[in-house]
């Protein structure tokens, strides 16, 4: 007789059909000589994968202002164009940024306006057609950064909304009908390629080029023009092949309409290198240096309210022209200006000396305040800081902006205190927070891309007395994960670790105040267990780190997409591991029990100061214990400690009064220090050189290093929390069988001379 069929075997079947039709999709449309032969049945396949009644691809044309209905389920309407760039239709406000949604009701006003304020439903085809949309899937198709069009699917048969997992497959679709449209477009993968293959231009002359533009801020069509002696319009139709919008060389002819940006500074326009070049019925023609750089796209939608864009594509020097500039200003924000020679430009800029100093009337678009802004991103990027301080002091005295590196606050800038309310206004312009409100604490997010490379910031701003202050986290977006090996284990943690995190269920913590690389040690062990025949799952908050393999989620509280959210999806989404990003409340805790006892093996952090606190902790928020200690596997407190430079620390011989002192500070079991100390003989500690050296930046200390407290859960200590213990007999216990406190695994790596005893006291109380 055949077994019933388990709901879990059923899923699991339904998801390996549902991947495998999915492929056979993809491989179609690699295989087919172009999307239009292949469309039907690819049109087929996607309407029965997805239950969708309607599917739509919109493609668009190098010289056409619209994306048009190429290929489209229904007969009811021959052709539908759209605004390439306009948030008067979901497609067209994919179009401009290049954003995927998902939508359960387009007539749901209130559901398109978190989305974005003004994006609206096209209805005017439901009403000519009679056809009724209700939920909608609508993603970019693009090729590397440049769009192509946009595939929209239509309502699910039976009712009901989409779902994630069907996004991600209109994702998967849409990635491989990009480089087929590209084939089609004949687009090129780079913006002077066209000049190559018409062999007006070699690799190795864009090579030079491009080295020559940066050391003589010049743009590279610039040069083109002035070296080779090309016209702009061999550069132009280069710029079309690759960006595929049409191209717009200066006409001295040509007035920019001077209603539109009567509000809006030049020097801002000049530094972000775009202008208004035609307004028409709501539509404004829009000329910039990078079509691509949506970014820019929806600052300019802020800056400019219409109902529709047309995007064309210029070389730089002509975008100055247009505003009144030579050949001689075009460079990259001032970048490349130093700190020093930014504030001596804001102190000779012309300021009110009467009166209050925010009424002084400088502006947050001001080029110099732009290039202070951008300056202080990428100084911070590369001096690795985790934070940018940015604070007014009283008076007319000077703000001050610090930055904190290894831990450590460092003084880097002064700003005048009149224009110290520009540069809050401008960081709020860029993370998209209210200038006008600076009564209340607001947050936001900044993502800037800088010579290539992208920045990820998290904005707070908070009122004092003195004026607004902000904060800005440097987050690590797309970081690669750190090796296991790397996180700097003692012999007995390590081993316990591996032993732990090899269990197929239960729940492993790693606690610790904000900033101790919890995260990083985390993603350490994911992927040192991370292998093909594990699903994984992450929640976090921010999506800091990247790793192939796992699937990723952030968060979004304001919408209701809570950690515990979260959580109750990827126990329906068939898991092996699962990622947390907090526990932070009573939900989250008792779902992560449950799911480790049910067979799945669960990750997270807390904020706690160590590991037997965090099991009084968790236990506070009404867990059972039993329950509970079932589950747990271990946790894992953590601190970073500054490492002394490897290239100019400097040893010495401690004294028999340091020796003693450091003894104390180690504290029980004695008998475990005198171990460490015979073991290693002749002690020789180190310490920080004065001065430093160039590779430490005079400082002494270049990097940090993590020190560990492991609590295992062993089956008497699971007796222990089952019985709701306090934290002084867990840790008693935790001691004995083993485990080192925080403090005595830093000394542990002052003995070894990675750090010294200054630092250590610095982040671990006696």
């Amino acid at each position: 007789m055949e077994a019933a069929k388990t709901p879990d075997k059923d899923a699991g079947r339904n998801q390996q059909e549902r991947q495998s039709k999915l492929y056979e999709i993809i491989k179609a449309i690699h295989e087919a000589e172009s999307f239009v032969k292949v469309f039907p049945y690819v049109e087929r396949e996607m309407l029965i994968l997805l239950k969708a009644e309607r599917l739509t691809v919109y493609q668009r044309g190098r010289h056409e202002r619209e994306i048009v209905s190429k290929y489209k389920t229904g007969k009811d309407i021959k052709e539908i164009r759209l605004a390439l760039t306009s948030t008067s239709s979901i497609a067209g406000f994919v179009a401009l940024t290049h954003r995927p949604v998902l939508i359960d009701d387009v007539y749901n006003l209130q559901r398109l306006a978190e989305i974005h304020p003004q994006l609206n439903f096209d209805n005017s085809y439901d009403q000519l057609s009679g056809f009724r949309t209700r939920s909608m899937i609508v993603v970019p198709i693009k090729f590397k950064e440049t769009l192509l069009g946009v595939l929209q699917l239509i309502n699910r048969v039976g009712g009901g909304a989409f779902t994630s997992p069907d996004l991600k497959v209109a994702l998967e679709v849409a990635q491989v009908i990009g480089p087929k449209f590209h084939y089609d477009f004949q687009a090129t993968q780079g913006p002077y390629e066209y000049l190559i293959h018409r062999k007006l231009l070699t690799p190795e002359k864009l090579e030079e080029l491009k080295k020559k533009s940066v050391k003589d801020k010049l743009s590279i069509p610039q040069l083109l023009i002035s070296e080779l002696k090309l016209v702009p319009e061999e550069i132009g139709e280069s710029l079309e092949h690759y960006y595929q919008v049409p191209f717009l060389k200066y006409d001295p002819d040509i007035q920019v309409p001077q209603d539109l940006i009567k509000n809006i500074k030049k020097s801002y326009l000049k530094s972000n290198l775009w202008v208004p070049v035609a307004f028409d019925q709501d539509r404004v023609t829009i000329l910039i240096d990078d079509p691509n750089d949506f970014n820019r796209i929806m600052e300019i939608q802020k800056v400019l309210s219409a109902r529709s864009y047309n995007i064309c594509v210029g070389i730089p020097e002509d975008i100055l022209r247009y505003l009144g500039e030579g050949v001689s200003t075009v460079h990259e924000s001032g970048i490349e200006d130093n700190f020093n020679d930014i504030a001596d430009k804001l102190e000779n800029e012309t300021t009110q000396d009467e009166g209050d100093v925010a009424d002084t009337g400088v502006d947050e678009n001001e080029a110099t305040v732009v290039k202070l802004v951008n300056r202080l991103v990428i100084v911070a990027s590369k001096i690795n800081a985790s934070d940018i301080h940015i604070e007014p002091s009283q008076g007319k005295n000077p703000a001050i902006v610090r930055m904190r590196v290894d831990g450590d606050c460092r003084e880097m800038l002064k700003i005048p205190s009149t224009h110290i309310r520009a540069v809050i206004a401008r960081i709020k312009i860029m993370s998209r927070l209210d200038i006008s409100e600076r009564r209340k604490p607001q947050d936001g997010k900044i993502g800037a891309k800088f010579h290539g490379k992208t920045i990820e910031l998290r904005v707070a701003t908070i009122p004092t007395v003195n004026g607004e202050s902000a904060v800005l986290r440097v987050l690590a977006g797309g970081e690669k994960a750190l090796p296991f090996d790397k996180l700097n284990f003692t012999e007995r943690n390590e081993r316990e670790v591996i032993r732990l995190i090899k269990h197929p269920h239960g729940i492993f913590l790693v606690v610790g105040p904000t900033g101790s690389g919890k995260t990083t040690t985390l993603h350490a062990v994911l992927g040192h267990i991370n292998s093909p025949d594990r699903k994984i799952w992450t929640a976090e908050d921010p999506v800091e780190i990247t790793q192939p393999g796992l699937q990723q989620v952030q968060v979004q509280p304001l919408i209701g997409f809570t950690f515990a959210a979260a959580l109750r999806a990827f126990l329906r989404a068939d898991p092996d591991i699962i990622l947390i990003g907090e526990m932070r409340d009573k939900e989250t805790s008792h779902i992560g029990v449950e799911a480790s006892l049910t067979g799945h093996l669960v990750f997270s952090t807390l904020h706690t100061n160590s590991a037997p606190e965090t099991v009084t902790r968790l236990l506070g928020l009404d867990l059972d214990p039993v329950d509970f200690a079932d589950a747990l596997l271990g946790v894992l407190a953590q601190r970073l400690l500054r490492t002394l430079c490897s290239e100019c620390k400097e040893p010495y011989k401690p004294s028999p009064k340091e020796m003693a002192q450091i003894e104390h500070m180690y504290g029980h079991p004695t008998e475990r220090f005198a171990e460490m100390v015979n073991s290693m003989g002749d002690i020789t500690l180190y310490r920080a050189k004065e001065g430093g050296c160039e590779r430490c930046g005079k400082l002494g200390y270049k990097g940090r290093t993590g020190i560990h407290e492991l609590l295992v859960a062993t089956p008497e200590m699971k007796n222990l929390i089952a019985r709701n213990a306090t934290i002084a007999e867990i840790r008693m216990l935790a001691i004995n069988e083993g485990m080192t406190s925080l403090m005595q695994d830093g000394i542990w790596k002052v003995m070894k001379g990675q750090s010294d005893i200054i630092q250590l006291r610095k982040v671990v109380a006696e």
